[in-house]
């Protein structure tokens, strides 16, 4: 059968950085890296507009149903200079949390997606451990202003991918290709991650709450020998999988830290998460140092295998873990064209909807097609298209389907036929 029921209460939303969907000429790092000549086509100071049309974006959630949105606050515009706080800046970002929580749409905040001021970066950024202090500041001005309106947080947003990115591959800010600068950073942010916790819960039990709710955006992938009986890619794929993801994930849900990571910030071991926040977006098959999609696998348009399974491959880990709720805060697809998206996000619901999993929430990212990091506006992930030059916005069919799904708590065979019947993956 095609046909599939939602979880009971389970909540379906969508997720944008702010870098990828505001706009906006302020002075961080994504700016500074365009106008290095780095980025494939794209400017994030145009980005989608959702700054300056926010009210239109957030009642086109609305209409579509979107019962939970993830939404990203960027550091730069709100303390544009170290110790120096826009108010206008937070004023605009708490009246965009009370429509949606008026609409009945329930808030998730992030606090650090990618993206870092320039007066941090050129402070040494998340090279240096001292620095982590100034994140701790912005994060609680943050939570005092919006404590009373958001009860939960993404401190950090896949900083396994922050990190090499930026520090080991080099094609991101700030462009290092050093192992050793990664790991460094690594341990900054989930020393960050691991305060910050402590911190939200802090400052709003103080504003009266305790219903608090933390925990960071943990990106994680299916790693696989591109040959099961080779010794040497089987090492070769664990040795990946652990320097990529499993250290940086102990290290900030238990504070339990090995090496080459540190635990700079002398935290003790515990729990620093209330729900695990899972970003899935693909496998990576392994031999020897190199990575790629299997061979004759399905892709995205960026070349991306699809392997909707993996999903409940990376939950079953973080249980063994940590038992806790499970949201699955990113899962979303580059289509230029939208001819798969829809059998995409049907592949993966199912496979949530079949499993005894604890998977509460699904965001499906992004909700609209912007800024999409070193790819530029190339890439598109989103539900509603953006016109580049007037801004409107359009509903993929991708973008129906979704609230079709919300709409009937899953998806019936009239609309399995309707939607995804026929389309078909690049292989």
């Amino acid at each position: 059968m095609n046909s599939f029921s939602l979880k009971p209460n389970m909540l379906l939303g969508v997720s944008s950085a702010a870098t990828e969907i505001d706009g906006g000429a302020l002075n961080h790092t994504w700016n500074d890296w365009h106008e290095k000549g780095r980025i494939r086509g794209g400017d994030p100071a145009v980005a989608a507009g959702h700054w300056d049309n926010w009210k239109d974006d957030v009642l086109l959630m609305h209409r579509l149903g979107v019962q939970t949105y993830r939404l990203g606050i960027e550091w730069a515009r709100v303390e544009p200079e170290e110790g120096v706080f826009d108010k206008d800046a937070i004023a605009h970002i708490k009246e965009e949390l009370m429509l949606l929580i008026a609409l009945g749409i329930k808030p998730m905040v992030t606090l650090h997606h990618f993206s870092d001021p320039m007066w941090f970066a050129e402070k040494g950024g998340w090279e240096r451990y001292d620095n982590v202090r100034c994140f701790l500041i912005y994060v609680e001005r943050v939570v005092r202003e919006i404590g009373h309106l958001v009860s939960e947080y993404i401190t950090i947003n896949e900083p396994n991918v922050y990190a090499a990115n930026g520090y080991a591959l080099g094609f991101w800010p700030p462009g290092k290709k050093k192992a050793a600068a990664a790991a460094n950073v690594m341990s900054n942010l989930a020393a960050a991650h691991i305060k910050a916790y402590r911190l939200i819960h802090d400052v709003r039990r103080q504003l009266g709450f305790r219903n608090s709710r933390v925990s960071f955006a943990n990106h994680l992938r299916v790693f696989e020998p591109k040959n099961r009986v080779n010794p040497v890619d089987l090492s070769a794929a664990v040795r990946a999988e652990r320097r990529f993801q499993t250290l940086l994930t102990e290290a900030m849900i238990t504070g339990e830290f090995h090496r080459p990571l540190r635990n700079n910030g002398r935290d003790r071991k515990g729990t620093y998460c209330d729900f695990h926040a899972v970003s899935y977006y693909t496998r990576s098959t392994v031999a020897g140092f190199g990575e790629s999609a299997r061979d004759g696998s399905c892709k995205n348009d960026l070349g991306w295998e699809i392997f909707p399974e993996g999903i409940l491959r990376v939950c079953h880990g973080l249980i063994k873990l940590r038992a806790m709720p499970i949201y699955i805060i990113a899962n979303g697809t580059c289509d230029q064209n939208d001819s798969f998206r829809s059998r995409y996000i049907y592949e993966h619901l199912k496979q949530i909807a079949e499993s005894k999993l604890p998977i509460k929430r699904y965001y499906y990212s992004n909700f609209l097609d912007g800024f999409s990091w070193q790819d530029g506006n190339c890439a598109r992930f989103g539900l509603v298209q953006t016109d580049g030059d007037t801004g409107r916005r359009t509903v993929k069919r991708s973008g129906e389907f979704y609230a079709k799904i919300i709409e009937h708590g899953g998806v019936t065979d009239a609309l399995y036929e309707q939607y995804v019947a026929g389309q078909e993956y690049h292989f």
